[in-house]
């Protein structure tokens, strides 16, 4: 069990970040929980792109051959040596087992060797604390998010809305019956014939097309905070199909910037919903969808609540937030032993 944190009381530390819970071998040194000292990533998006989604074992290949390389290169980038550094914080679950392995046992032996406190982190809370994070650059620190928050988690695996009372505080609201807004990004953009990933293939393409064309239908739930996407990804198919058939051309940007709206605001509309109904200060979108300029500029164009939406560099897995949300964990009073196994399925809560 950890102590409550006093916010006004936090202790200085530096922690290293170590994150491999799916493609992307990362390591940052984070100060305080908030600057960014060095956040390195090595992406394995052009490897994967050809299978079109990640392939598992080729993944954790290349975690094994990067890992190292990528966790020196952090250290050089922030003028750090393990003397300097306070605690290891590193990606527990949930993600690919096998990519998650190579993560923990590298962070295992660090600890074992240099004896820095270990500390396992949840990639979704990762994802929550990339709001919480700065540039080593300018004079002033930003405003960090206020307490409660309504947060709209979105990624490849992940939409969820949680509550978020405190520092290491959570309490899940809602998340989605079926497919992940990411997931549904991808496999509409398959449908499309465009590239992987989806999000970035389909926001490009959707600029030239009229989002009113096709009328697609939003799942709302009415009486739950959960998000359905299949419905919207059916919609796609059967449109799709129906071109296909009459050998007519396939407006693939209409298509792509009418699906875009809808994913957008079934996410807009119940966030919006939620922090009203929870009476937050703030609200917090995080995850690799969170890089949407769709999604961004409908969360950020009202005026009800301030939204905290981290930069595109945090948006997408890298390991300053896992170093951050590391940190939080580690003045907590959070060290965990060296014997921990990874947690492929960890829910937040």
């Amino acid at each position: 069990m950890g102590r409550t944190i006093k916010r006004e009381l936090l202790p200085s530390a530096r922690v290293l970040g170590i994150e491999t819970s799916c493609d992307e071998t990362a390591a940052a040194v984070i100060e305080n929980g908030r600057k960014i000292l060095s956040n390195v990533v090595a992406s394995q998006v052009e490897i994967h792109s050809k299978y079109g989604g990640v392939f598992p074992e080729v993944a954790s290949r290349q975690h094994i051959r990067a890992i190292h390389t990528i966790i020196d290169e952090a250290l050089r980038q922030s003028h750090m040596g393990y003397s300097d550094i306070d605690a290891i914080a590193v990606t527990r679950g949930p993600g690919l087992p096998g990519s998650l392995v190579v993560g923990a046992n590298a962070a295992k032996g660090l600890a074992l060797t240099t004896g820095i406190p270990l500390v396992g982190v949840n990639h979704l809370e990762g994802h929550i604390y990339s709001a919480w994070l700065y540039p080593n650059s300018g004079t002033r620190t930003p405003m960090a998010p206020k307490f409660p928050s309504i947060i709209l988690l979105v990624s490849g695996g992940h939409t969820e809305l949680i509550l978020m009372e405190d520092h290491l505080t959570y309490h899940r609201l809602g998340g989605t019956l079926d497919d992940a807004a990411g997931e549904a990004f991808d496999k509409v953009a398959r449908l499309l014939g465009l590239s992987y990933p989806g999000g970035p293939a389909i926001q490009k393409v959707a600029v030239d097309g009229n989002a009113e064309q096709f009328n697609f239908p939003r799942a709302r739930l009415e009486g739950t905070w959960d998000f359905s996407f299949s419905g919207l990804k059916t919609a796609v198919l059967r449109v799709v199909r129906e071109y296909e058939e009459t050998n007519k051309p396939l407006p693939k940007a209409d298509i792509a910037a009418s699906f875009q709206a809808a994913a957008v605001d079934a996410l807009v509309t119940k966030t919006f919903a939620a922090a009203k109904h929870f009476a937050v200060k703030e609200i917090i979108c995080a995850g690799g969808v969170s890089a949407n300029k769709a999604l961004r500029e409908a969360l950020s164009v009202q005026a009800d609540f301030p939204v905290h939406i981290p930069p595109l560099s945090l948006c997408t897995d890298n390991a300053a937030m896992i170093a951050g949300a590391g940190y939080f964990r580690y003045v907590s009073g959070h060290v965990d032993d060296l014997s921990f196994d990874v947690m492929p399925s960890w829910v937040l809560e």
